[in-house]
């Protein structure tokens, strides 16, 4: 079994330096915003501070990557701290990649939107002008059904308090059968330390399974995932949890 991944802060820094080629590039800085999808492992506050630092120091453009916006922390403001850090306290330009497929149940709609902050109206219509000639060379006009439906949402008060308490209590159901797992693991299984699966947020636990040991979650216990060993936990159940631990603990041990 592999371990579990954590995120290794110095190595990111390092890289946002240019550390690593003799010429200093500008570039495009992609991050997830909250709940990395597949790691579940986000920077903390302060990380997220220097990590605003070094690409202030260095040019680069923060492209944020918001797919799970209320999947971490239930909440859709704390969720969107790190991009609001570094447009509003450290005053850089950003880019953000919001999807409401996730969030809004609109999965097959691929509802979204792509947002600049930028520092100032000629260069927001420059964005504008490039941003359109590429989507009317890929999809020229997208399909309206679920962007209007994202659009109610968001835009009436009721139906918006509404969203955002379901969100909490799917995200606090998440958490609950996290804290299940981990202990039915703990029950199981002393093979290693388990915590990573209460430590992890979001949807995803990268359970650190090789994949030998996945292809016998799949082959003795019809439980799927990734070969990398990524496991989608929105769809577990308290009654399932101990038998994906009993299975785990099985292919930890067996394969």
């Amino acid at each position: 079994m592999k371990r579990p991944p954590t995120f290794f802060f110095p190595f990111f820094v390092r890289s946002l330096e240019n550390t690593f080629s003799k010429k200093k590039k500008k570039k495009l800085k992609r991050s997830q915003g909250c709940a990395h999808n597949p790691t579940g492992v986000d920077p903390t506050r302060d990380q997220w501070a220097a990590i605003a630092d070094a690409c202030d120091r260095n040019g680069h453009l923060p492209f944020f990557d918001v797919a799970y916006q209320g999947f971490a922390s239930g909440s859709l403001d704390d969720d969107a701290w790190a991009p609001r850090f570094f447009a509003h306290e450290r005053g850089l330009e950003i880019l953000v990649a919001q999807s409401y497929s996730k969030n809004l149940g609109l999965y097959a709609e691929r509802v979204g939107a792509l947002n600049f902050v930028l520092s100032d109206a000629g260069a927001a219509a420059r964005a504008l002008s490039q941003a359109k000639r590429i989507a009317r060379a890929i999809i020229s006009n997208p399909p309206v059904h679920g962007a209007r439906i994202a659009a109610e949402v968001v835009g009436d008060p009721l139906l918006f308090a509404q969203w955002k308490d379901e969100m909490r209590t799917m995200a606090d159901r998440i958490r609950s059968v996290r804290g299940l797992l981990q202990s039915e693991l703990e029950k199981a299984s002393d093979a290693k330390d388990w915590s990573f699966v209460t430590r992890q947020i979001g949807m995803f636990s990268f359970t650190g399974l090789t994949p030998a040991q996945v292809e016998r979650m799949t082959g003795e216990h019809h439980i799927y995932m990734t070969k990398d060993g990524r496991i989608s936990l929105a769809g577990l159940s308290a009654a399932k949890a101990p038998y994906l631990a009993a299975a785990i603990a099985d292919c930890v041990k067996n394969a």
